[in-house]
């Protein structure tokens, strides 16, 4: 369920505002340049990031003024003003103290508010920010200059329908991120108020508060960034007392792509425990299955006769397969490659298959292992385990069905008998390996 939007009131204006999670601290995540809570959730990366903050905090968001689900046509704001919408969310929300995580045109504001409410400010998180956003000087030449900002804001206000600067803020953008943001910002800001926005953080210049900043501050930012130089990121974090700085790759200036190699480095510094990296390996049981002799059947049979048997087989085969729960990955000529969470569901499988197809003439050998696999999402299973099940099958005579020792020893009690094999050696796998053929 989809936690409730309220408005909290900042002087005149209706700042929108959510909280999600019930972690042992409050966060409270100040966005770039636009932001809408509903919209922000349809796009998976940025669900992700959103999900992993509240994972180990009580995350409160909020759209800016003007932006998103808050008051709109409310003038351009300064940071005082942007100040007080924060310090309205956070005692709406029941927050006396948070974690301020700000990106991009967030920044900026959240190191005014850490330097001006030190007792509200928990802890101090940057990325992808920058220290003054106009007019270059010596001490900080990273800056554009202010007719490249005019200019800058002039071509968003008068392309915004289709324009949101992606080819600078997130280069790496697939097709579903084009769609998303660019709906997302047509819903969270007119032209006119993308116009005044880039006028209005054109004016952040918070040099001089970096020093100011009591709270532990961590400042991350990409190496390729092409929206505000990484050198913009040293330079921020060697100015605040303390600052840890982290150096991220890549070159997308957003946080929703690639969001976890972001979240990680903020729980980390906020919780003193890094996530353990999602492991993708996991035990399983694989199924291959050949015919035998189908070269001979399909010169016997001809092509058309042998293609509707082969049919038949196939059919016969994903019967057994939804029949024991086993999962179809991949099939090669007459072969199929198979995957089961349990050792005995394979065996049996393989055991109904050998009886299906004796029923229509044909002959089939079957190999079977349990072991560690490797499985990402959307790819197929890969590791030893799985060359090992190819190698038992590639050794199994006509009708028989080879296991592997590991897999007869983990369906003890199940009733299945076993004739020995010996041991054996298999083409790439390491060692001898004792195999049983299934009676």
């Amino acid at each position: 369920m989809t936690a409730p939007i309220h408005y909290a009131r900042s002087g005149e204006v209706n700042i929108a505002y959510q909280v999600t999670g019930e972690g042992p601290f409050d966060l409270v995540l100040v966005p770039g340049f636009f932001s809408h809570l509903e919209i922000d959730e349809e796009h998976e990366g940025n669900a992700l990031l959103l999900d992993r903050l509240a994972s180990f905090s009580r995350l409160i968001r909020f759209d800016k003024r003007g932006t998103g689900l808050s008051d709109r046509n409310v003038g351009l704001p300064d940071f005082e003003t942007r100040m007080d919408d924060v310090r309205a969310v956070l005692d709406a929300a029941g927050s006396r103290t948070a974690a301020l995580v700000g990106y991009s045109e967030g920044g900026p504001m959240c190191v005014l508010f850490a330097a001006t409410y030190p007792e509200r400010s928990r802890a101090l998180v940057l990325y992808g920010t920058y220290a003054k956003r106009c007019n270059p000087d010596d001490d900080y030449p990273w800056a554009p200059t202010r007719e490249e900002r005019v200019r800058a804001a002039q071509e968003l206000e008068a392309t915004w329908g289709t324009n949101t600067d992606l080819a600078t803020m997130a280069p790496n953008a697939d097709p579903a991120l084009v769609t998303w943001i660019t709906r997302r910002a047509r819903a969270s800001v007119s032209p006119a108020g993308a116009r005044d926005l880039i006028l209005m953080n054109s004016q952040a210049d918070v040099r001089e508060a970096l020093a100011t900043v009591q709270c532990p501050a961590l400042v991350l930012h990409r190496d390729g960034d092409l929206d505000a130089s990484v050198d913009e990121g040293r330079y921020i974090a060697a100015h605040i007392p303390g600052a840890r700085f982290v150096e991220l790759t890549g070159d997308d200036h957003v946080p929703f792509i690639d969001p976890e190699q972001i979240v990680d480095e903020i729980e980390e510094f906020l919780t003193g425990a890094r996530r353990p990296a999602p492991s993708h390996r996991v035990l399983a049981t694989i199924l291959f299955t050949d015919l035998v002799g189908s070269t001979e059947h399909a010169t016997t049979l001809g092509d058309s006769a042998w293609t509707t048997l082969l049919e038949r087989h196939n059919e016969a085969v994903r019967r057994a397969l939804s029949s024991f729960a086993g999962e179809e990955i991949d099939t090669a000529g007459d072969g199929f490659l198979a995957l089961f969470d349990g050792p005995a569901r394979a065996i049996r499988c393989a055991s109904a298959i050998r009886r299906a197809l004796a029923g229509l003439g044909l002959d089939v050998r079957a190999g079977v292992h349990t072991g560690e696999v490797e499985r990402r999402p959307g790819d197929k299973p890969r590791g030893i385990a799985v060359h090992l099940a190819a190698r038992v099958m590639g050794l199994a005579a006509a009708g028989e069905i080879l296991v592997t020792e590991t897999t007869r020893d983990l369906v003890a009690g199940s009733g299945l008998e076993f004739d020995e094999r010996g041991t054996h050696v298999l083409k790439g796998v390491e060692g001898r390996r004792r195999l049983a053929a299934v009676r």
